[in-house]
């Protein structure tokens, strides 16, 4: 027991100790961490105060130096300002005596001035002096001597000045003439471009013989549905892997051409596949219409909106529609081109002529749908789209003997060169077109007529009439009639076949 005591007796005392000594020595450490902290700081103070020192040094040298830079500055400023004020004294002392020697140059010039004044006078007192006395001596005055001069003069060399007069006469007419030419050779060489010469058959090529056959069809049905809907008379003889359409109408042999080939290209041929392609085939020209008109204004020049949307697919026709065997679209784009260089040369207004040029012919687009000349259609037609007179009177000026404006004179004359170069037209081919329309136009003029057609280069007419106002009583007698009036008022060559087609057609659709 008392050992125990004895054993923790010794072990309190050791923790004691044990404690006093951990607290000894964590207070030697505090004292010894607070003494390098206290050393640390009193060094970075130190550090501080003389960076501060360097800081205080560096700034007032720094300020000493700028002012030592603004003292001279200010010094310069000073001896530049004194040099400005000595030069401008000098300059001051100069224009003085500049304007002290223009007041003496004015003076001496005003006396120059006065002694001229004086000795002109006397010059012209001395000279009426001695005019009187030279009046007084010849007995005659001043106007008279040189009237008898000049008529002395006159009477002596008479012949002279009339041969000189002629020569002057002719020089003046030699040079008009040949700049007149020179201009025309302008223009002509810048517009050297090709024409086309429409023929009145177009050619269809056929991938084999047997096609021919198909064409034709059953008792011929398919070739005469064809005829029918186009108006143009197919010619299927021994030319090899070829068909030939024919017809006086462009626009017509267009339509054809183009159903034949979608035809045989499709494979199936009848009646109804026949009407749907003629019908596809006219929306497709339409379309290339309007682009034909599109395409003529870009090449000249000419933005879109220049014209309105209809009268770009009227332009557009003269592609299908020939003057005597000459395009009428190639034609108006070449007489604007002429137009145009002829005005540059001549100072007058290019836009009137070129646009004038384009559009003096537009009235033959629709002329076969319009009663009345193409030069009044074609004003007609100008006025209605909103254009100036200037620009539409080019439609009826270019057929004048004396057009009114020389915009209109110019268009003439382009249109002339346009037209009478050798080869751009066949008058041939105009009559015989011609020919072909009067006997459309005879037979249209019937009432009951609804489609006419000038066929076998006008041997034939085929005449399609509405069945609901003609029956077969009168279409016998309609056929006669049109054949007497064709004996009379048409001249032609050989006989005229008319025939008159009367047919009635029920379609009804299963729901």
């Amino acid at each position: 027991m008392e050992s125990a005591l004895i054993g923790l007796l010794f072990a309190a005392v050791g923790i004691g100790i044990g404690t006093a000594i951990g607290y000894y020595l964590r207070d030697s450490k505090s004292k010894a961490n607070l003494d390098d902290a206290s050393r640390k700081a009193e060094q970075i103070l130190r550090e501080a105060e003389a960076k501060q020192a360097e800081a205080i040094a560096k700034t007032k040298e720094k300020a000493i130096k700028i002012l030592e830079e603004a003292r001279l500055e200010e010094k310069r400023a000073f001896e530049e300002l004194v040099k400005q004020q000595s030069a401008l004294a000098e300059r001051e002392t100069m224009f003085g005596q500049k304007m002290l020697d223009i007041d003496k140059a004015k003076q001496d010039v005003d006396a120059a001035q006065k002694r001229l004044e004086e000795a002109h006078a006397l010059a012209e007192t001395i000279k009426t002096d001695v005019m009187k006395k030279l009046e007084e001596v010849a007995s005659l005055t001043q106007g008279q001597a040189l009237e008898r001069l000049l008529t002395m003069a006159e009477d002596e060399n008479k012949e002279i000045l009339l041969g000189r007069l002629r020569k002057l006469d002719e020089m003046t007419a030699e040079e008009i003439d040949n700049k007149v030419k020179n201009i025309l050779a302008v223009a002509i060489q810048k517009q050297a471009s090709s024409h086309v010469v429409e023929t009145t058959t177009t050619h269809v090529q056929l991938p084999s013989e047997e096609m021919k056959g198909r064409i034709i069809g059953r008792e011929g049905r398919n070739i005469k549905a064809l005829e029918l809907l186009t108006g143009c008379e197919l010619i299927i003889d021994d030319t090899p892997g070829a068909v030939t359409v024919s017809g006086f109408s462009p626009i017509r042999r267009q339509v054809a051409r183009r159903a034949l080939e979608k035809l045989i290209v499709d494979g199936r041929i009848h009646p109804g596949r026949i009407e749907e392609f003629v019908d596809e085939a006219k929306r497709d020209l339409q379309i290339d219409i309007r682009k034909a008109g599109e395409d003529a204004l870009f090449e000249l020049g000419l933005p879109t909106s220049t014209l309105d949307p209809k009268l770009v697919q009227i332009l557009g026709r003269l592609k299908f529609r020939t003057s005597y065997g000459q395009n009428a679209l190639l034609h108006s784009m070449e007489v604007a081109r002429l137009s145009a260089m002829l005005a540059e040369e001549l100072k007058a207004d290019v836009y009137i002529c070129k646009l004038g040029g384009l559009l003096h012919d537009i009235g033959k687009a629709v002329d076969h749908d319009m009663q009345g000349s193409h030069p009044e259609i074609g004003y007609q037609i100008m006025q209605k789209y909103g254009f100036p007179e200037e620009i539409a009177y080019q439609s009826i000026g270019h057929h004048e003997d004396k057009p009114k404006t020389l915009e209109a004179i110019i268009v003439k004359a382009a249109d002339a060169i346009s037209g009478a170069r050798p080869g751009a037209r066949k008058d041939s081919l105009e009559f015989y077109v011609k020919r072909l329309q009067e006997l459309e136009n005879v037979a249209m003029s019937f009432e009951g007529v609804d489609k006419v057609y000038a066929i076998q280069a006008g041997r034939e007419i085929r005449v399609f009439v509405n069945p609901k106002q003609v029956d077969d009583y009168a279409a016998t007698k309609m056929a006669r009639d049109i054949a007497n009036k064709i004996e009379s008022e048409l001249k032609f060559p050989g006989e005229v076949r008319v025939t008159l087609i009367r047919e009635t057609r029920v379609i009804e659709h299963a729901k």
